[in-house]
């Protein structure tokens, strides 16, 4: 889409609310959820709903087999090669998943390399362990987001064991060159653990290509499965340096008190969120049903509209200000705008309760992010699109903007 509809301005000069609900919050989860979720889950829940892993009779192998079937769906969308379904460990998301990693690999003296844009699901256990001897340096990042990866060669420490970064900001959507990444890790003989939370389902990832040692996942943001699932995906050699987080039953090798040494079990005791993973499972079938890269080309198309609207509007960026890149390029279907000397609070709840539009407001749990993007304190409002989104939708985003703004009674527009 590379043009503004001719019919915009006029609904922008109308002071009339939206009738309906619009949700373009997708980075926080998607919605509506991938055809099949919903069903897959109810049929587990109202029917068989027997539990994995600890049952020797029909149903539950049967069940155990769908969560392997799942496994090694995760296996083809990272092209992670080399592993078996063992290889991929559920946990409730990201967040549990990044805590489980660098709090069993790293140790006191260790040093640790990430991005400046870097959520507190990475910042928060790091800054934990900081407290333990661990130490930290962030990568500098350009205003728009883009990381500045040759810096990182100065960061460098003998005691520098990995290097942890999201894939793409939750903020402004700007994307991080992981094979680059990738390569300098190997170059450097660093672990690199790859936060997709934003990028799973979206964007193509290789595992084997970008070097990717652990790949944490979330299922119900570009996976459109439920929330509370995800995982990450770890090689042999990473998870045998991996010390788990959390220890308990298995239902296996029940004779002994130890923690089991083989994968998945190490890392998954206690019951797993079975309706959860059904459901992935769903939505992953869905996903592999789907033309390569149609729900994320659409996704951009509606970005582009968006930016394109945005610069129609105000092309000096006096009432709305772009955080990050400016274009479609290096960056998926995530927008953060600042409206100078407003309170952006203030402008999303307006944006919610005068016109039906919701969206994201604040720091977006990204301090840092917020301060390589020059957009802290006062931190920004999210609009970020999903494939089910409109045109006629980000129209009346872009007209509640120039309301809320004032651009619509400027003389000029």
């Amino acid at each position: 889409m590379t043009h503004l509809n001719p019919d915009t301005t006029d609904r922008i000069s109308q002071n009339t609310p939206c009738r309906r609900k619009i949700y373009l919050d997708q980075a926080a989860t998607s919605c509506p959820k991938a055809p099949g979720v919903a069903d897959a889950v109810y049929r587990y829940l109202a029917g068989s709903a027997v539990n994995v892993n600890r049952g020797t009779y029909g149903d539950a192998y049967s069940l155990e087999e769908e969560i392997l079937d799942t496994r090694e769906q995760l296996l083809k969308l990272f092209h992670f090669t080399s592993g078996r379904g063992k290889n991929v460990i559920f946990t409730s998301g990201v967040t549990a998943s990044l805590n489980i990693l660098l709090k069993g690999i790293l140790h006191p003296g260790d040093h640790v390399l990430v991005s400046s844009m870097e959520h507190n699901a990475v910042m928060r256990p790091l800054v934990q362990l900081s407290h333990t001897g661990v130490t930290f340096d962030r990568i500098p990042c350009s205003p728009d987001g883009t990381l500045l990866l040759h810096e990182a060669e100065n960061l460098l420490r003998p005691e520098t064991r990995l290097l942890v970064c999201l894939h793409a900001s939750n903020v402004c959507g700007t994307v991080m060159p992981a094979k680059e990444i990738g390569d300098f890790c190997r170059k450097h003989s660093l672990i690199f653990i790859l936060d997709t939370a934003q990028t799973a389902g979206v964007l193509p990832i290789d595992m084997e290509e970008f070097h990717i040692d652990a790949l944490a996942f979330t299922g119900h943001k570009g996976l459109r499965g439920p929330q509370g699932t995800g995982g990450f995906l770890i090689r042999d050699e990473l998870a045998a340096q991996t010390e788990p987080l959390i220890s308990g039953g298995t239902g296996s090798i029940s004779h002994t008190e130890e923690v089991p040494g083989f994968l998945p079990d190490r890392f998954e005791p206690g019951t797993p969120n079975i309706p959860g993973i059904l459901g992935l499972h769903a939505a992953l079938s869905y996903l592999e049903q789907t033309a390569p890269g149609a729900l994320f080309r659409r996704e951009m198309e509606l970005t582009d509209y968006f930016l394109k609207g945005i610069r129609k509007l105000d092309p000096e960026e006096n009432f709305i200000c772009l955080a990050g890149k400016k274009s479609t390029d290096g960056r998926c279907a995530v927008v953060s705008v600042q409206i100078p000397g407003a309170d952006m609070a203030q402008a999303a709840w307006e944006l919610d309760s005068r016109y039906g539009i919701m969206t994201r407001v604040g720091l977006h749990c990204a301090p840092a992010a917020h301060k390589a993007l020059g957009t802290y304190p006062a931190g920004t409002i999210r609009f970020s699109f999903g494939p089910e989104n409109t045109e006629a939708e980000v129209d009346a985003a872009l007209g509640a903007l120039a309301e809320i703004t004032g651009i619509s009674r400027r003389k000029e527009f």
